[in-house]
């Protein structure tokens, strides 16, 4: 009888693998063996994804695909795939394409109608979201803002009004003017910080966003490290997101005037009087 492991072959397509974003060991089985079984692999920095590959006994040249020669690198990625080769990208960490290089490479690769294939894995927004305590609802990833004062301002502008969570990544040496510029325009809602994702200083804390700026500068281990910035939705929309305390505002607002359902109902689901006074006005 035959042990030997069968490694069926890759299909010509272009492997889109997700990394760690911190912690090696949140590899996926999938992705250690799409990245051993491809003919080539493509990187964003070949040092970082070299010693990735080293550190699970992958040994391969690597190509470099940076944002700058995104473009014209496509084409020999297509080359490639087109003479029957498969092809994975690995950013240097966290879902290619999702705030780093890969989309153009992507959509290149698929206007030329070749397959694309995500191996999915580590990303750090979602890895944010399903810590952060949010309410179930929609929520909108925007990525770094601009580090240009005007431009941020216009950018969160744009975003304010939409009753959405709002969920950011930025750098240590702009988390603290990113995050006063939040304030200044986005209000009264909460704040949750996620700084270092799965390393050994990660940490996780929820606040009022008009707070955060005091809390970040009062310890300045609280700035270092990458960032994924998650705002809360506004009140309301929160509590439009909740079904179960709609259902029970519902009821208590069939039978009693707004302000006490609003009172009664905030007793029962754990939710703000005034959040819930806010829902009960506009079902009148």
């Amino acid at each position: 009888m035959n042990d030997t492991p069968h490694h069926t072959r890759l299909p010509p397509a272009l492997y889109v693998v997700a990394t760690p974003i911190g912690n090696l060991g949140d590899i996926t089985l999938r992705a250690l063996e799409t990245l051993k079984q491809a003919d080539r692999v493509a990187a964003e920095d070949t040092r970082v994804s070299g010693q990735l590959l080293a550190h699970f006994g992958i040994h391969k040249s690597l190509a470099s695909i940076r944002e700058h020669n995104e473009r014209e690198a496509a084409d020999k990625v297509i080359a490639w795939i087109m003479a029957g080769e498969a092809v994975a990208y690995v950013s240097d960490a966290g879902t290619p394409a999702i705030s780093d290089p890969g989309a153009r490479l992507v959509a290149a690769v698929r206007a030329a109608g070749l397959a694309v294939v995500p191996i999915p894995g580590a990303s750090a927004v979602v890895a944010a979201l399903s810590a952060a305590g949010l309410a179930p609802g929609p929520w909108l990833f925007h990525g770094f803002l601009s580090p240009k004062a005007g431009a941020r301002e216009a950018e969160i502008k744009s975003l304010a009004s939409l009753p959405v969570a709002l969920v950011f990544y930025e750098a240590p040496h702009r988390i603290v003017e990113t995050v006063a510029a939040l304030a200044a325009l986005l209000g009264d809602r909460e704040l949750t910080l996620a700084r270092e994702l799965t390393k050994k200083f990660e940490t996780l804390h929820t606040l009022p966003l008009v707070d955060a700026v005091a809390w970040l500068t009062a310890d300045a281990n609280r700035v270092r490290g990458e960032f994924v910035v998650v705002v809360h939705p506004p009140a309301a929309a929160e509590a439009a997101g909740d079904p179960e305390a709609l259902r029970v505002l519902d009821i208590l607002a069939a039978e009693l005037p707004p302000t006490l359902a609003a009172k009664l109902a905030a007793k029962i689901t754990g939710r703000t009087k005034a959040e819930l006074y806010q829902m009960t006005l506009k079902n009148l």
